[in-house]
């Protein structure tokens, strides 16, 4: 039978010192720790998880992640909150560690009771607590970018796939600065699948590879790679380093002679935040390709872009895209949320109840930032609008080029062979379906 939640709390508690070799390992699912209670009482609040790193070297980026969504927390609660409810963030500091990342999803599900956990960067740490997630069938709004490649029914992404995101930029930087490339990377899963699909773009631009390289997640040491740079002779370089790595590639790039008027790189995350932390003289010149952009000329962002940053958690004095998907993540939970309850009713609130009446989901032009997006109704990624940013002199970029229409994402784009990603698991050619694919 399941313990009651007195009983689990009190076995916690007598249990704490071998929890901390070993947290929730004599906990296996939601139910031995909880019991059958409702994931939301009546009257709230409605627990959710924000899963970021506030220190360590993902701490760039994931800091302002958990900022962002406690200001979308007080927007959405000042209008009255998801079904006259409140929203209560359960906040945790992933530490830029993978396996702290997979501790705290356990606890915030198992411990806290959130019914959602918003969380992660990097596909290594999403990769690092899918396998909980699923087991528990609970739900992960992956509020950035990702190479594709999966199909679980646990997971909805706000940000763009492989197909949305460097498509356009390799035949953008091809026909403007030359075919020869060199691609540059932080050394795990989401670089080299993004690699992968760059390199068919790349091919159907008519462009050259000259070299590929990787260094280790949190590197800093760019010299060797450089060097090699200076040797190949690129048009430009196609960079896919994150977090403070990105930081000092820059800075070293400019620091060690390269020109960005005849070399730039363009990337896959340096954004708004990136370029603040390294200073605007390393950032100006090169190009990122994002969905969204701080400087968006729309009614929309205008009041995002001074709302956040009047508030108190604008203190790093910028928005980017990863903010912004993040934001859109919690409007994407709450519409998902008021639609799952007209359907089952608040008793009938799971986790999966959650994302299986997210399929189709809109964040319309009022309220989305970056423009009108809404959930695949078949693979819980993003409709989006792709687009390709300058870098100018101030740290802001400059459109120089959108997408006229929303691009459908395609978690399995240059993987055909293995099928369709549909809302029930992968189908596969001979029909088959496959559920919970990493």
């Amino acid at each position: 039978m399941p313990s009651s939640r007195r009983s689990f709390l009190k076995t916690t508690a007598l249990g704490a010192g071998a929890a901390i070799a070993a947290p929730y390992a004599f906990v296996r699912t939601i139910d031995q720790a909880w019991g059958a209670q409702s994931w939301i009482k009546k009257g709230g609040p409605i627990k959710i998880g924000l899963l970021f790193s506030l220190s360590g070297g993902l701490a760039v980026p994931e800091e302002d992640s958990t900022l962002v969504m406690q200001y979308a927390i007080d927007e959405i609660n000042k209008a009255g909150g998801i079904a006259g409810m409140p929203v209560e963030p359960v906040i945790v500091d992933a530490k830029s560690d993978f396996k702290v990342y997979s501790e705290k999803t356990k606890e915030l599900i198992l411990r806290n009771k959130v019914v959602s956990i918003f969380g992660c960067y990097t596909s290594a740490s999403r990769k690092a607590i899918l396998p909980t997630v699923m087991a528990q069938n609970h739900l992960l709004y992956y509020p950035t970018c990702y190479e594709g490649a999966e199909c679980t029914q646990n997971t909805i992404c706000t940000g763009p796939l492989a197909n949305q995101h460097s498509k356009d930029l390799i035949p953008y930087m091809v026909k403007n600065f030359g075919k020869k490339v060199f691609f540059v990377g932080s050394n795990y899963v989401w670089p080299k699948e993004s690699n992968k699909n760059a390199k068919i773009w790349l091919e159907q631009a008519g462009g050259e590879l000259l070299g590929e390289e990787y260094i280790p997640l949190g590197g800093s040491e760019f010299g060797p790679v450089l060097n090699k740079i200076r040797d190949a002779k690129p048009n430009f370089i196609f960079s896919t380093v994150v977090g403070a790595s990105d930081i000092a590639f820059h800075k070293q790039f400019k620091q060690e002679g390269f020109k960005v008027d005849t070399m730039p790189i363009a990337s896959l995350t340096t954004g708004e935040i990136e370029t603040r932390a390294m200073g605007n003289e390393f950032g100006a010149g090169h190009f990122l390709s994002a969905p969204y952009f701080e400087a968006l000329d729309n009614p929309t962002n205008h009041k995002f872009v001074e709302g956040f940053l009047k508030s108190k958690y604008g203190k790093n004095g910028t928005t980017h895209y990863n903010m912004e998907e993040t934001y859109l993540s919690a409007y994407v939970f709450k519409y998902g949320l008021e639609k799952a309850i007209k359907a089952v009713g608040l008793e009938g609130i799971t986790p999966r109840a959650i994302r299986d009446h997210s399929g189709g989901i809109r964040v319309e032009d009022d309220v989305s930032p970056e423009g009108l997006i809404w959930i695949d109704d078949q693979n819980f990624n993003t409709w989006l609008k792709p687009k390709i940013g300058q870098c100018q002199a101030d740290g802001s970029f400059k459109i120089v080029k959108a997408a006229e229409e929303q691009v459908a994402p395609d978690p399995y784009s240059i993987y055909p062979d293995l099928g369709k990603c549909t809302a029930d698991g992968l189908k596969a050619p001979d029909g088959k379906i496959r559920k919970s694919v990493i």
